[in-house]
């Protein structure tokens, strides 16, 4: 939702972040000479009017609270795996996709048909995302990829983030996905809110994600990610079919490690690479661990023994969603208690 999205942390004591932002331009963007410029690629690349492109852009202005929404917090605290679970899952998300469950039961058992991907891992990124369309997000999508993608801070600036640059040139990348997303769908750009990253929908999709992974789940001729949860389910199935979702396949299993040779496989990352067979000599003790390429996680907790998961292929698909091991592993602590709360007569 999605190609890239800010991990959201879950930190110790971390509060509210409180960054002061610098001085934004003031006045639409369509009087900027970068903006104009834009403009003349999109109608040399896309053939986009010119005048039509800046009156959009005419009719938006900087918006400092994404500015400071996008920024790490000066304090960012300790990482903590429960800490970040708690938030996620938790009572509300758990009665609210079961009941998201029993109303659309039809598209989650459809769409696991289609892509072999269970209904409960489909829930469980609905509701980790916008708990189940009830939050997704208020802030014009042009204007807000037009601030990161104009006005990100920069290495001069007095608040820069690491690789502004690098994430302006992405929110960019974005802008031009919104604009030939709103030609597609015949809907003025204007028109399309979402967070402050410029994901929309249930599933909270970038706008180039929705233009390559979004699907018409309830048929009716257009996607809308926002208003269809049918299209938002198929969606979200499809984005990991294409990532590499393996039908039945195993995501994560409990581990343990004995010794201090086990941290050469942290350092390797979350792909999978190893067999547990192969990790045993490192001190990776697993049981009966399907015998496939797995990777080795750490989920640490300030205080508190870590805890280790096997992640096999499906946990790096989970992964590509949001790139956390946090998150890929709370997508799985959800989707099995929403499995588990399922009632055989519901």
């Amino acid at each position: 939702m999605k190609t890239w999205w800010p991990v959201v942390p879950f930190l110790l004591a971390s509060g509210a972040a409180s960054v002061a932002c610098a001085a934004l331009p003031v006045g639409s963007y369509a009087t900027r000479p970068e903006v104009r410029a834009f403009v003349a690629e999109m109608h040399e690349k896309h053939g986009f009017p010119t005048k039509s492109l800046l009156h959009a852009f005419s009719r938006i202005r900087p918006i400092p609270a994404v500015i400071q929404a996008i920024l790490p917090p000066r304090d960012p605290g300790v990482r903590s795996w429960q800490a970040y679970r708690a938030r996620f899952v938790e009572p509300k998300r758990i009665a609210l996709g079961l009941k998201f469950w029993r109303q659309h039961r039809a598209a989650l058992a459809a769409a696991r048909e289609q892509t072999g991907v269970p209904e409960e891992i489909v829930l469980a990124i609905i509701g980790i995302e916008t708990i189940f369309g009830h939050h997704t997000g208020n802030f014009g999508t042009l204007g807000a990829l037009a601030t990161l993608a104009f006005d990100y801070p920069q290495a001069n600036s007095l608040i820069a983030a690491p690789n502004a640059l690098s994430r302006a040139a992405l929110f960019r990348g974005e802008l031009e996905q919104l604009l030939l997303l709103a030609r597609e769908m015949h809907r003025d750009p204007l028109s399309y809110k979402g967070s402050y990253a410029g994901a929309l929908g249930l599933p909270q999709f970038l706008p180039s994600s929705v233009r390559r992974y979004a699907v018409d789940g309830d048929r009716d001729g257009r996607i809308d990610l926002a208003a269809s949860p049918e299209d938002a389910i198929a969606s979200v199935a499809n984005f990991l079919k294409e990532h590499g979702w393996e039908k039945d396949g195993p995501v994560a299993v409990a581990a343990s490690t004995d010794g201090e040779k086990f941290a050469t496989l942290i350092d390797e990352g979350i792909l999978p690479r190893r067999t547990p067979g192969e990790m045993a000599s490192y001190g990776v003790i697993s049981g009966d661990a399907p015998d496939l390429p797995a990777a080795l996680i750490d989920l640490v907790t300030p205080q508190r023994p870590v805890e280790y998961r096997l992640g096999y292929r499906n946990f790096y698909v989970l992964a590509r969603y949001n790139r956390s091991s946090f998150y890929a592993m709370a997508v799985l602590d959800l989707a099995r208690e929403l499995r588990a709360g399922q009632s055989p007569l519901q």
